[in-house]
């Protein structure tokens, strides 16, 4: 039997970096939300203890496919998994590179599917500590709420913004974190606000001028956005995004756009279509 789950994309609604560290990490004040959009990733469970992921990503090598090591380190940290194994299909949507979170998403989905599909009983901080050996945004993702991320990332308080609507759209190129993080024009001192006041204020990311500046592709695609709602970079990009107060009005922006533009619409939602599943799964096994 094949079972499938969502595997969202997230926004980061605001992101002000207010210091650094003698370490050379940035210290953040984000705002995570997810879409009612993403990636759907497909398990069937095995007899054996091989686990094949039977639609590999061009360019990214298995050993790399955060997919696959969130199989592995699962496996290897549940007793009741270790002699099964899965084959997994993912149908992606969410572009790489766009700081959308697909490939933590696709992590975070894996260690939330096949703890209950291989009935390991790990409850969610135990696989939030394993997710972040993987990378800082798994936690967010196995958690399942918006949240308030400071620090590094790792501080995670839950929040509840708005549920937009969203344009999202691709300018057709990838960025390096490090590329925008080591600019020396880079603001780093933006104020430590609290949640409250950061939710009552106009949301800014402070990575945004560096991309436009590098990357004639972001500024080109944020000054169209930007003649019909408030548009912002998310992550360090290089996906951007226009907010709307209905789905009408996102759609008649992305009808209207440029041959060259390349988006999609959905709504941001407080709680994981992820989780919404889960829940779901539990309460038929249940019955």
């Amino acid at each position: 039997m094949i079972s499938h789950w969502p595997s969202p994309a997230k926004l980061n609604l605001f992101l002000y970096i207010t210091g650094r560290r003698a370490d050379g990490y940035h210290l953040l004040q984000t705002l995570f939300q997810f879409l009612d959009y993403g990636d759907t990733l497909s398990f069937r469970l095995r007899s054996d203890q091989k686990i094949q992921l039977l639609t590999p990503l061009a360019d990214l090598p298995e050993e790399q496919n955060l997919i696959v090591r969130a199989a592995r380190l699962l496996q290897q940290s549940c007793t009741t998994a270790a002699a099964r194994g899965v084959d997994i299909w993912l149908d992606k949507r969410i572009p790489m590179g766009g700081g959308l979170g697909g490939g933590s998403s696709n992590a975070a989905t894996v260690l939330i599917a096949l703890n209950q599909l291989w009935r390991c009983g790990l409850t969610d901080q135990q696989l939030a500590t394993l997710g972040l050996t993987l990378g800082a945004d798994v936690p967010i993702f196995v958690y399942g709420h918006a949240a308030f991320a400071e620090g590094v990332g790792e501080k995670l308080q839950p929040a509840n913004p708005a549920e937009k609507w969203y344009l999202v759209a691709h300018p057709g190129i990838t960025i390096a974190t490090p590329v925008i993080f080591a600019d020396p024009e880079l603001k780093r001192d933006s104020p430590v606000r609290s949640l409250s006041c950061l939710l009552a204020s106009d949301y800014r990311n402070d990575c945004e001028p560096i991309a436009r500046k590098r990357f004639r592709e972001v500024e080109q695609l944020l000054s169209w956005l930007l003649q019909y709602a408030p548009s912002r970079l998310t992550g360090t990009g290089a996906c951007v995004f226009a907010e709307f107060d209905s789905e009408s009005a996102a759609r008649q922006v992305l009808n209207q756009a440029p041959a060259w533009v390349r988006g999609f619409v959905a709504r941001g939602v407080n709680l994981s279509p992820l989780h919404r599943v889960r829940a779901e799964q539990l309460m038929l096994r249940s019955e």
